[in-house]
């Protein structure tokens, strides 16, 4: 099968994608089909080309009638030409199908830890998470859970919280999404890293970080 490697940026330039959002490594598509049984079918016509394609994406189906897919090239480690393809052919599949894209809806969450020394921590996590490491971060082996990864701190910080999540969500939803935040009263800790990452804080301190994969 032959497919080259394409980077967020890359993506973004192709035509015939409008369903589709880059989000952390992987293109994902979300679908309303009408009701719960057209949903199945949806996902149930997708999964049939994908079999055909031999190109397998995550599909989940949720009430009352969405269907959420994710691609990406589990080979490549990332995102390929070939997952551009396929994203193609499920959109079509959705157009016949009749189902509303609401490609904003796509979104990531990761847990991360700051630490001084990862190795120290990381099999508490593995064991009390029931995940594997992988290159030194955690992940679900059923793929459903959010991942964990440890940031390497260079001294401790003591007057901040250790753990703060990350939500990887669409280059288009990222400032609404942090409006959003600050007007539920939020801190904007930084900007100075955006358009990739805005560091947010609850009222109590504790920190998320808004991510997208621009001016990465």
């Amino acid at each position: 099968m032959q497919y080259t490697s394409l980077t967020a940026d890359e993506f973004a330039a192709l035509d015939g994608l409008a369903d589709w959002r880059y989000v952390l490594g992987a293109i994902h598509a979300s679908y309303r089909a009408g009701s719960f049984p057209a949903a199945t079918a949806l996902a149930a016509t997708i999964a049939a080309a994908a079999e055909a394609a031999q190109h397998h994406p995550d599909i989940d189906i949720r009430y009352p009638d969405r269907v959420h897919v994710v691609l990406s090239t589990h080979a490549a480690g990332g995102l390929t030409t070939l997952d551009a393809e396929v994203a193609r052919t499920f959109t079509s599949i959705a157009a016949d199908a009749g189902a509303t894209s609401e490609a904003t809806a796509a979104q990531a969450i990761e847990f991360a830890i700051d630490t001084m020394d990862a190795s120290r921590i990381l099999p508490f996590w593995a064991a009390v998470l029931g995940y594997r490491d992988v290159g030194g971060s955690l992940v679900d082996p059923l793929r459903i859970g959010p991942p964990m990864w440890f940031q390497q701190m260079d001294e401790p910080r003591p007057e901040r919280d250790r753990f703060h999540v990350d939500i990887s969500v669409p280059h288009d939803v990222a400032q609404a999404r942090v409006a959003a935040a600050l007007a539920a009263g939020g801190t904007l800790m930084t900007d100075k890293f955006a358009r990739s990452w805005w560091v947010l804080a609850d009222a109590d301190g504790n920190e998320a970080c808004v991510c997208t994969w621009q001016d990465r």
